[in-house]
């Protein structure tokens, strides 16, 4: 179930996702093989459709670890108390661990969430990493100030987050891990949210562990684009965005995002994610793979999509206007 990642200078990734977020996770492997950087993408495949599918393509680069393979009795104690999501963010402490015991020769392993995609290599974010001589890279939110939300989601963001394989790192993901096993939900409680208000102790707790990332304006966001966008004079250049909220909603209407202004630089970014994303649910449908699509919440309020034709032919999606 590996792909060979033998090879001096291989940067190890791991994700995890559902079928539901297949061709998210798809957008996402696609963006780290335009960098032309030696990689291996490992995936935690948190449902026996998607491991299916994934064995199907046998994607270069990519190694899958079943769920079933890695449940601890601990981990199946909490499973039926969380939604499926929170046992998303309960499980992933543990994915760096995964990847850790599964291939000895990795040193250090970078936790990344499904729906971000790579516009420059991630080695710009990595060799900071590297000089600051630290054992954990965590990235915060850098809210655009309209939309801060540090008091209920936290100062950082579990989106890109390095681990190396020493004593120092593992301390700080062990604690993690048991943390999240004691309580992890998708709500407000005493200074709690899922997985990620933890991570606001970290500077304190692990002071001499933990390095935070200074490129911020490199970790774009639908809340953070447009405040980068006017920092920049009308420019960014990220190394990745994050396409928190983008869903496929039906055969011709797209979710990008739902409680943002993201302005005009942004919109570049979403045109070429979408060329990403409609050549891959093309060729998902040529193998007979069925596109999930995940209609919104009765209550949602969002900036949408509508296409000329559907998702799946590749083609003639209608241009974004203006959005300030």
């Amino acid at each position: 179930m590996h792909s060979n990642n033998k090879t001096p200078g291989v940067e190890h990734f791991v994700t995890l996702f559902d079928n539901n977020f297949l061709p998210v996770g798809l957008c996402l492997h696609a963006s780290l093989l335009a960098q032309e950087m030696p990689f291996n993408l490992w995936i935690l495949c948190m449902d026996e459709l998607v491991e299916q599918h994934l064995l199907q393509l046998a994607l270069p680069h990519v190694s899958l670890i079943p769920l079933r393979e890695v449940e601890t009795p601990r981990l199946l104690a909490v499973k039926p108390l969380r939604s499926r999501g929170e046992y998303c963010w309960t499980l992933t402490p543990f994915t760096p661990q995964f990847v850790f015991e599964r291939d000895a020769q990795v040193e250090r392993v970078t936790y990344l969430d499904s729906d971000l995609f790579f516009f420059d290599s991630p080695r710009l974010l990595l060799d900071e990493f590297e000089s600051a001589e630290k054992h954990v890279l965590i990235t915060e939110h850098a809210y655009d100030p309209r939309y801060d939300k540090t008091k209920r989601s936290g100062r950082f963001c579990v989106q890109f987050m390095t681990f190396r394989r020493t004593k120092e790192a593992s301390k700080v993901m062990q604690w993690w891990q048991e943390r999240c096993l004691e309580w992890c939900y998708a709500r407000v409680e005493a200074g709690k949210f899922g997985d990620q208000k933890y991570l606001d102790q970290w500077p304190l707790l692990f002071e001499r562990e933990v390095h935070i990332l200074q490129q911020k304006e490199k970790t774009l966001a639908p809340w953070n684009a447009s405040y980068f966008e006017r920092r920049g004079a009308g420019n960014i250049a990220p190394v990745f965005y994050h396409f928190h909220g983008l869903r496929i909603i039906s055969s011709s209407r797209l979710l990008l995002y739902s409680g943002y202004r993201i302005g005009e630089a942004a919109n570049a970014l979403y045109q070429v994610y979408m060329s990403y994303l409609f050549a891959i649910v093309a060729s998902l449908k040529k193998k007979g793979i069925p596109v999930p699509q995940l209609p919104p919440r009765k209550d949602f309020f969002g900036r949408c999509l509508t296409l000329k034709r559907r998702i799946w032919d590749g083609e003639g999606y209608a241009p974004m206007p203006s959005q300030e």
